[in-house]
This record gives C-alpha cells, sequence and structure tokens, in this order.
C-alpha cells in the first residue's frame, strides 16, 4: 500500500527574509584586509546614500530627534544606548534590500524591532555597562592627575590631561570594535549578543589599520558635519551607517 506523502512548507515570517537571502562565502573569522579599505567603506556608505538620499535624509531627522528627545529625559537617557543598536540592526536591513535592488523604505529604521531584538538589545546594554566602566576609570584618572596638579593649568599639566585622553582612547578604541559590526551580525547571522561582539572585535583587530583609517576619516567627517549648525548630520549619519554596512560585507564575505 503506497502512502502519499505530501510536503508540508513551513511559512517564513518576512522579517527574516533578509536572513535567508544573505548572498555569499561568508567567512566566520573575517577576512584580512588592505588599508585602502577603511576609505572604501566610507565611499560605498556615500554611492548607497546617493541611491535614496531623502529617504535616508528622513531616516537621519527620525533618529537624531528621538535621540535628543530621550537624551533630555533624566534616567531614561539610558535608553538610547539600549536602543542604538536596534536602530542599526533595522538600517543594515534596509542597506540588504538596497543591495538586492530594492527600495529603501523609512519602516526599515524600525525593522530591527522584529528581528532577533533581544540580541540586539542586549548589545545595547553590554555597550551601555562598557561605557559607565570606562567614565568610571577615566574619571579616577583625571582626578588623580588634578590632585596632582592641584589648580595649575601650565605646561606641568599637559602630560596629565594626556593621560586622560589617552585612557579614554584606549578604552574606547576597543569598545568600539566590539560593538560596530554585533549589530548585523545579530540580524543576518542570528548570532548571540556575545558572540557578535566577540566576532565583531576580532574581525576588527585583524584589519586594524583600516579600522583606524576609518575611523580617523569618521571623526574628521563628524567635524565637518557639526560646523553647518549640524546640519551636516543629515548626510553624514546615514552614509555612517551604510558604511557600517559595507564594512561588515567587505570584511565578512569574500567577494
Amino acid at each position: 500500500m503506497n502512502v502519499e506523502q505530501k510536503t508540508v512548507e513551513v511559512p517564513v515570517a518576512r522579517v527574516d527574509d533578509h536572513r535567508q537571502t544573505v548572498t555569499g562565502n561568508f567567512v566566520p573569522e573575517g577576512r584580512c584586509l588592505p588599508v585602502s579599505h577603511g576609505y572604501q567603506w566610507l565611499l560605498r556608505g556615500w554611492q548607497t546614500f546617493r541611491m535614496a538620499p531623502a529617504t535616508w535624509m528622513g531616516i537621519a531627522v527620525a533618529f537624531m530627534v528621538f535621540t535628543l528627545v530621550i537624551s533630555a529625559i533624566p534616567f531614561v537617557n539610558l535608553a538610547v544606548n539600549l536602543l542604538i543598536p536596534v536602530f542599526i540592526g533595522g538600517i543594515s536591513i534596509g542597506c540588504k534590500a538596497i543591495e538586492d535592488g530594492q527600495d529603501l523604505r523609512f519602516t526599515h529604521l524600525l525593522a530591527g524591532f522584529s528581528s532577533n531584538p533581544g540580541g540586539l538589545l542586549l548589545i545595547g546594554l553590554l555597550y551601555l555597562l562598557a561605557m559607565l566602566l570606562i567614565a568610571a576609570v577615566v574619571g579616577v584618572v583625571s582626578a588623580l592627575g588634578a590632585m596632582v596638579a592641584g589648580s595649575r593649568y601650565d605646561a606641568a599639566s599637559f602630560p596629565l590631561l594626556a593621560l586622560g585622553f589617552m585612557t579614554t582612547l584606549l578604552l574606547f578604541v576597543p569598545l568600539a570594535m566590539a560593538i560596530w559590526l554585533a549589530p548585523p551580525l545579530v540580524v543576518f547571522h542570528r548570532l548571540s549578543a556575545a558572540q557578535a561582539v566577540k566576532t565583531s572585535f576580532f574581525a576588527s583587530w585583524h584589519n586594524f589599520a583600516p579600522f583606524c583609517l576609518y575611523g580617523l576619516l569618521v571623526v574628521l567627517a563628524a567635524v565637518i558635519a557639526s560646523l553647518p549648525l549640524l546640519l551636516g548630520w543629515l548626510v553624514v549619519l546615514p552614509v555612517l551607517y551604510a558604511s557600517l554596512y559595507a564594512f561588515y560585507r567587505d570584511v565578512f564575505f569574500e567577494q
């Protein structure tokens, strides 16, 4: 007796479509790239921005307004650090849509809330705790420097100021390396927050030279964007987050 077997297809939610269609050969440990790629990531971010400038600017305005409003509320302002990875995850989904020839939509800003939001929020929590720790360490170093220097602001106090700056830099750069690529890894590959942070750090560490060039260019772009009444951020912010996606694709996928 033959029994007819029927294949039952389980429907997949649309929010996971971007994860199912990630193309290319994924390199879990990340590729080592030349220093010039640090510039290319921003260039690709600019090219991605030019594909839908009006939508990108709308996303930038919404993002900045939300950040400013939440930051103005005592205690609640801490939620900004928790939610930023969620927004970045959604924007990464939008970048993937553009890469696939689809349209960028304003709703992509919120897409991270329906694509592994727990992992993205946990990244935000880890970032928040790390920032609080960095602030505490820098505060202690600054306080000790002030005690040594007293109230003097002469040449003798410059080394202490330099010490505070170097302490901040030495602590923040590894944190940026650990957080920067974590959201797309959580969204597209379903890594846990801890796995994504670890993978992001080591991939960035293996590309330390292009990462440093990239960081310097980002700082320069931020300074320029802040000059005309912060209006430059309407362009720089979308380019920055689009370059993050370019960074992720370039490091973790063979071309």
